[in-house]
């Protein structure tokens, strides 16, 4: 099985895109499959960090080590809220970290989440 990687860059550059792309039109070219790219990104570390919380990575940290399982459960592992833990998962939802299925249960499909912080360039003295 094909390791899925999560990709959370904050303020990527559009090189890198653009070299990303071009690597994935070439193995298609070539008549090769393009390799799998997920990715999030963010224009700054705050809004990745808004996201992406400290109960967020426990929650994910759950679903890894628990498997596919309700909300409710999740919650119950959790020790919290359910309210609280629902939100939390439609929030990673959006941002593809969690997904729902059919029958309406939870994972963390990705074996990494790798995220990627850009600094800014220094200016000159």
């Amino acid at each position: 099985m094909t390791k899925r990687i999560l990709n959370v860059r904050v303020a990527a550059r559009v090189e890198d895109n653009l070299e990303r792309a071009a690597i994935a039109m070439a193995a298609l070219e070539r008549g090769d499959e393009a390799p799998p790219y997920f990715g999030v990104g963010f224009q700054n570390a705050s809004q990745m960090l808004a996201v992406f919380t400290p109960k967020r990575w426990e929650l994910l940290a759950t679903l890894r080590q628990g498997g596919a399982m309700t909300v409710a459960e999740l919650a119950r592992r959790l020790g919290r809220n359910y309210k609280n833990v629902h939100g939390d998962v439609e929030k990673l939802i959006e941002w593809l970290a969690v997904e729902k299925d059919a029958q309406g249960l939870v994972t963390a499909p990705y074996s990494e989440i790798v995220v990627d912080v850009m600094m800014p360039d220094t200016v000159a003295a």
